[in-house]
Parts: structure tokens; sequence; C-alpha cells
């Protein structure tokens, strides 16, 4: 994937495991659908009870972690750095490296299905920062501002 066309959308989850070094229980993003190099992403995650962090989260009353729905977030814009910088996949991860402005808005239930949709605030060679939003049925659930780099 050098370049941005050969890129096809949407890009599955077989896609998604070429590019990601997660793996289950902790891949947290199931497609892309939409996709500008270096700008904006959108990715999909479609939440199931058979989710194992529901077991415990809270038994009679299935919630989403709000951390899992950061994590989510950060997979995508993951995707949106390494398609951003394709010489990256295979050789460095990316990871973590700040979040600001994190707020949390509704409850996410199994039967949900989150949108991730980041954009590019800055963007350099070793380090992004992304503006990252959730929604389920368009409604903001979550938002924050994330840092990340590769290493």
């Amino acid at each position: 994937m050098s370049t941005e066309q050969e890129i096809q959308l949407p890009i599955d989850i077989k896609g998604i495991l070429d590019l990601l070094p997660h793996r289950y229980p902790f891949i947290l993003v199931d497609r892309i659908i939409e996709f500008e190099m270096k700008e904006r992403v959108t990715g999909l995650k479609n939440v199931s009870m058979g989710e194992p962090y529901f077991q415990g989260h809270f038994p009679g009353e299935p919630v989403m972690p709000g951390v899992l729905i950061l994590e989510g977030m950060a997979q995508t814009g993951g995707i949106l750095a390494y398609l951003s910088d394709p010489k990256m996949i295979g050789e460095k991860l990316v990871y973590f490296a700040g979040l600001d402005k994190v707020r949390f808005r509704k409850i996410v239930r199994p039967g949900d299905q989150l949108i991730f949709k980041l954009e590019m605030i800055k963007y350099k060679p070793r380090l992004t920062k992304m503006a990252g939003r959730a929604y389920v049925d368009d409604e903001l659930v979550a938002e924050a501002e994330m840092m990340a780099t590769f290493a």
C-alpha cells in the first residue's frame, strides 16, 4: 500500500489484521469505511454481547468500558497513521503518546454500532495528533484528542 489509489474501501477485518498487530479479544475495529491520507479515517465496531468484558462490566447491566471505546478509537487512528505512512506497516508499532480532552457522553451497550471518526490535527513522520469522536446512531458517545508515535 504505497499510494492512496491502492487503498480499496471498505477495509474489512482481514485488511485490518494486516495493518494492526492487535488480535482477538483486543481488536476493537471491524471495518474502515472512509479514509483520506493524512486527513481522516472512519471505522466501525459492532458491539456484541459475546465480547469477553461484558461478563464483568457489569453483570446484568452490560456497559462497554470507556477505556475500550478509546482503544477502538486509537486503533482506528493507528490505521490512519499506518496508511498515511505505509513504510511503517510491519516495521514499527503505533503507541499512544497522550490523551487530552477525553469526555464520555453516552453509554454503549451490546447491539450498538460504534462509528469512530478521527481527523488529523498535526502530522509529523514520528508524531501525530488526532481529534477522535465515537458515535452510536449519530449521537456522540465519546471524544478525545490523541497523540501517537511510531516506535
